[in-house]
C-alpha cells in the first residue's frame, strides 16, 4: 500500500511545490485533477493534449520527484443535462490519460434530469411517491447505461482500463449496490474509487462496503468524515455549505479528525482483503486545516496505521 496525493488538496502551491511537499510526508504517488469539479491547478490538459514535448516534461518532472502518477482525476458530472461541456472535459482527461500512460481515470457516474425535458440533474433517494421510480427507471435505461457503455469503449480505445467511480452524493452511483449494478452492465472496467468520506455521512459502514467490492476497487481516495453533534437534530441529510463547519450536522476533516488511526488501520486491512493493495490517496477538504498542514497530517495518520 502507498501513499499518495491528490494534488488540488494543494492547490495553492506550484506543481514544484506540490511534488515536493509530496516527497517530503513519505508520499509514492500524486493524483491530478482535470475535470469540471477541479480548479486544475497543476494539469493543463489542452496544452498537454496538444503538445507531445510537453507531455514529456511534465511526465519528467513527477519522475525526477521520485514520484508515479496512480490517476488523473475527471469528476464532474459529464451527464447533467444542460451542461455538455462536462462530457468533452471528462473524455479529455481520458485521452490525456492515455497519451501519458496512465491506466486509471477517476471520475463519477453523473446524474441525468429526471425527465427528458429537464434541465436540472434530480437525485433520486427515496422510493415514494411513485414518481421517483419512474425516474430513476428513466435515468438508468434511457441516459446513464447507454451513456457508459459508450464510454467505456472510448476509455479502452484511449488505453485507459480502469474507470475508478467514486459513489457520491447527487450522483446515480452513491453507494455499493448502485456501483455494483454500473459495473454489472458495463463490464469490469467499470469499478470503485472508494473514498470512506462519503459513505461515512450517509450512515453506511465503509469496512462492510469494502467487504462487499471485493475485486472491484480501482483507487482509493483517503477523505475523513466526522459526524457532529448537531447530526442529532438536523439528521445528516446536509443543506448548509461546508464554510459553517460549527453549524453543520457533518465536516469533512483531516485524516485522523473523524476516524481514530485504528479505523485507518482496520480499512487498509479490509482493503487488502478485498483484493486491493496500491494507492491511498489524499484529499484534504478541511476548511479548517491548510492544505499543506492537512496533507502532512494526514500522511502522518496513514504512514502510522501502515505500520501497525
Amino acid at each position: 500500500m502507498r501513499i499518495g496525493i491528490l494534488t488540488d488538496s494543494l492547490s495553492e502551491l506550484s506543481l514544484d511545490e506540490v511534488l515536493r511537499h509530496a516527497t517530503e510526508v513519505g508520499a509514492e504517488t500524486v493524483e491530478f485533477g482535470g475535470g469540471s469539479w477541479s480548479p486544475k491547478p497543476h494539469l493543463e490538459v489542452t496544452n498537454l493534449l496538444s503538445s507531445p514535448q510537453e507531455r514529456q516534461v511534465f511526465l519528467q518532472q513527477v519522475a525526477d520527484a521520485g514520484l508515479e502518477i496512480s490517476a488523473l482525476n475527471a469528476s464532474g458530472n459529464q451527464l447533467h443535462p444542460s451542461e455538455p461541456q462536462n462530457d468533452v472535459m471528462t473524455r479529455d482527461v481520458i485521452r490525456l490519460a492515455g497519451e501519458l500512460g496512465v491506466k486509471t481515470v477517476v471520475l463519477m457516474s453523473g446524474l441525468p434530469a429526471g425527465a427528458p425535458r429537464d434541465r436540472m440533474p434530480n437525485w433520486i433517494t427515496t422510493s415514494w411517491p411513485p414518481e421517483t421510480t419512474q425516474m430513476l427507471q428513466y435515468q438508468w435505461d434511457d441516459v446513464a447505461l447507454p451513456y457508459w457503455q459508450g464510454l467505456a469503449k472510448f476509455a479502452q480505445s484511449e488505453g485507459v482500463s480502469k474507470l475508478a467511480v467514486e459513489m457520491h452524493a447527487n450522483q446515480l452511483v452513491y453507494n455499493v449496490p448502485s456501483l455494483l449494478y454500473l459495473r454489472s452492465e458495463i463490464g469490469d472496467i467499470v469499478g470503485a474509487n472508494f473514498d470512506p468520506s462519503h459513505l461515512l455521512w450517509m450512515g453506511a459502514d465503509p469496512l462492510a462496503a469494502v467487504a462487499c467490492l471485493e475485486g472491484a476497487i480501482h483507487h482509493v481516495h483517503a477523505k475523513d468524515t466526522r459526524i457532529e453533534s448537531a447530526a442529532a437534530v438536523r439528521s445528516r441529510l446536509e443543506c448548509l455549505t461546508v464554510d459553517h463547519p460549527g453549524e453543520r450536522s457533518w465536516n469533512y476533516v483531516t485524516v485522523g479528525r473523524g476516524n481514530p488511526v485504528s479505523f485507518w488501520q482496520e480499512l487498509i486491512g479490509a482493503l487488502q482483503a478485498a483484493g486491493y493493495d496500491d494507492t491511498l490517496s489524499i484529499e484534504h477538504e478541511d476548511v479548517q486545516v491548510g492544505g499543506a498542514a492537512g496533507v502532512a497530517e494526514a500522511a502522518a495518520t496513514l504512514r502510522e496505521a501502515l505500520v501497525r
